[in-house]
């Protein structure tokens, strides 16, 4: 077999690959005979048709099939003989393959790049920094209380905090539109799940009263046709609600499953979880800094194949979460909006795999294991779900790879600079100590609102 090796632009290379014919036709010949005793044909005997008929009906067809099977092989013996790595599938082209000539095809593929680490301790990284006080415990524990409160029906106007259940009518200059009314709506008033004209205007209203006010919708409001609009809205309150708080009660430590101790254990019990999430919450943190610096550090030559690849996959899941939310239709999704994430995944990627093959870094199972029993610990069976992960080859992998990611992260914050940012334990968490000051503000927002992801008025009105 002989090979040419020609670079043609950057990383891809094309082979030209030459198997003498002697070697060729050897190969058709044996795929024949084997065929002749298998092939049934009118006027034959099974196992006595002769090789001259089989050829004249089959050469054809199995010289095809032997060429493709013989491009595999010879493909794969090239790059080892040449020691090169293949970045993706190659396109594989016939150049000659007629009785009587050597059989001669290109391989064209793109190559790994050479990737040179740079000196990690150029890396720049803040990590924050937070005590657990008191007072954080009180609020967490506050919380669960929200959790899990009752409603009891009161006969007295609508106040801050009531959940109440109302039948509503919009008119848009003065006529109805679609999506505008419902009947037996249920909200909290100043939750941020209705607008906030909405939740004035039902303010005030008691059981059996009726309001008519107007609503102005935001500027950017998602449907575009109230974006900014003022409608008038006719509401009638069918219920009001007030909510209450369950006691610091045995029964409630036990719904936690602190059966001894009393309120000391159950706060102990919601320190070391909040400890937990704290750590998680730092600890995710400092790994998108280090990928980030690890893109900006590194400017690689990226095989084309690998971000057309990535830019398919994102775009696949994004379609796959428009399938989950129910979304009609499959959107049009050009693949370069993916292209700018799909590089910087590709060129991180190759960074993180040359950190573990120059470091020696190898999942230990010790850790795998502790990264599973971590995960499965919320369950109500631990080792059944421990059990699940060691049954399933695909599962297991994805922890693995989730260990080595981590060996990773730890060898860059081991090597670059990291300065602590002290915050509060709440800040941490959502990630306000780290944020720019224009995404402090828009965090703060968020957070005074209490607004879902999909607008609240769109959710509950037009």
């Amino acid at each position: 077999m002989q090979i040419s090796i020609e670079t043609t632009a950057g990383l891809e290379r094309r082979l030209t690959i030459s198997v003498p014919s002697e070697a060729f036709e050897q190969k058709i010949s044996e795929r024949l005979g084997e065929a002749a005793t298998r092939v049934r044909l009118p006027g034959f005997r099974p196992g006595r048709v002769p090789m001259k008929e089989v050829r004249r009906r089959f050469g054809q067809a199995v010289r095809v099939e032997v060429a493709g099977e013989l491009m595999q092989s010879s493909f794969v013996t090239a790059i080892r003989q040449e020691d090169l790595n293949p970045a993706g599938q190659p396109s594989l082209e016939v150049v000659q393959m007629d009785p009587g000539n050597d059989f001669e095809f290109t391989a064209t593929f793109e190559v790994f790049p050479l990737v040179e680490l740079v000196n990690l301790g150029k890396a720049e990284l803040r990590k924050p920094v937070a005590e657990i006080t008191e007072a954080d415990v009180d609020q967490m524990i506050e919380r669960l209380r929200e959790q899990r409160k009752t409603w009891e029906t009161v006969e007295r106007p609508a106040a801050e905090g009531d959940r109440v259940t109302i039948d509503f009518v919009g008119r848009l200059d003065g006529e109805p539109f679609e999506g505008g009314s419902a009947e037996g709506q249920q909200f909290v008033i100043g939750a941020g799940q209705m607008i906030e004209d909405f939740d004035r205007g039902v303010r005030g209203l008691a059981p059996g009263q009726q309001g008519t006010f107007d609503a102005t919708f935001p500027a950017d409001y998602r449907a575009e046709q109230l974006a900014g609009k003022t409608v008038t809205f006719d509401v009638t309150v069918r219920q009001v609600e007030a909510s209450r708080l369950p006691e610091l009660d045995d029964a409630f430590f036990e719904a936690f499953a602190v059966s001894d101790g009393g309120i000391e254990a159950l706060r102990a019990d919601v320190r070391r979880n909040m400890q937990r999430e704290l750590e998680d919450a730092v600890r995710k943190q400092l790994k998108s800094q280090v990928m980030d610096q690890l893109n900006a550090l590194h400017n690689i030559q990226l095989p084309r194949t690998m971000i057309e690849r990535e830019m398919e996959a994102l775009r696949q899941q994004m379609l796959q979460q428009f399938r989950m939310y129910g979304s009609a239709g499959q959107p049009d999704l050009p693949l370069d909006l993916f292209r700018e994430q799909a590089e910087r995944r590709v060129n991180v990627g190759l960074v993180v795999s040359e950190i573990v093959r120059s470091a020696n870094l190898a999942a230990d199972p010790a850790q795998v294991r502790a990264r599973i029993e971590q995960l499965a610990e919320g369950y109500a069976d631990p080792q059944q779900v421990v059990n699940w992960y060691y049954s399933n080859a695909e599962q297991l992998e994805q922890i693995e790879l989730a260990v080595l990611e981590d060996l990773v992260v730890d060898h860059v914050l081991a090597a670059a600079r990291v300065a602590e940012v002290p915050g509060s334990y709440q800040d941490v968490i959502s990630g306000k100590t780290l944020a720019p000051e224009g995404a402090e503000a828009g965090a703060e927002r968020g957070a005074a609102t209490g607004a879902e992801d999909q607008p609240a008025a769109e959710q509950q009105t037009p």
